[in-house]
């Protein structure tokens, strides 16, 4: 989500949690289409926004993956995992093949070998 619509809010405000469970509720009727109950079945809920990955995450206006990370040359915006200091690599998910758990692993393998 672009960080813009975000960034107005006081993270303690009403408006923002407001606009959070507006945000979420796409989701909500996805999951109930699957299983109805699944609201009354959740023990705890979180919602993320830009605002949420900037504090937390301490991304960039709230970004992950390599549109968070595009730097001129990089190709299509990840970065191959090189660092300026000899011997140092960056892995995870702002290097190829990008975003999630997995591709975040399989960079560090890339690097290794």
């Amino acid at each position: 989500e672009p960080y813009e619509s975000w960034a107005r809010f006081d993270r303690q405000s009403a408006e923002y949690k407001a606009a959070k469970e507006e945000a979420a509720e796409p989701l909500w009727r996805a999951l109930e289409a699957v299983v109805p109950d699944i609201r009354e079945r959740s023990d705890m809920v979180t919602i993320g926004t830009p605002l949420t990955h900037e504090r937390y995450n301490r991304r960039h206006k709230g970004t992950y993956g390599p549109a968070g990370a595009t730097r001129e040359g990089d190709l299509a915006g990840f970065g191959n995992g090189a660092t300026p200091v000899d011997g140092l690599w960056q892995v995870g998910d702002s290097m190829f093949p990008g975003i999630g758990l997995p591709a975040a692993a399989a960079s560090g393998i890339l690097v290794a070998n």
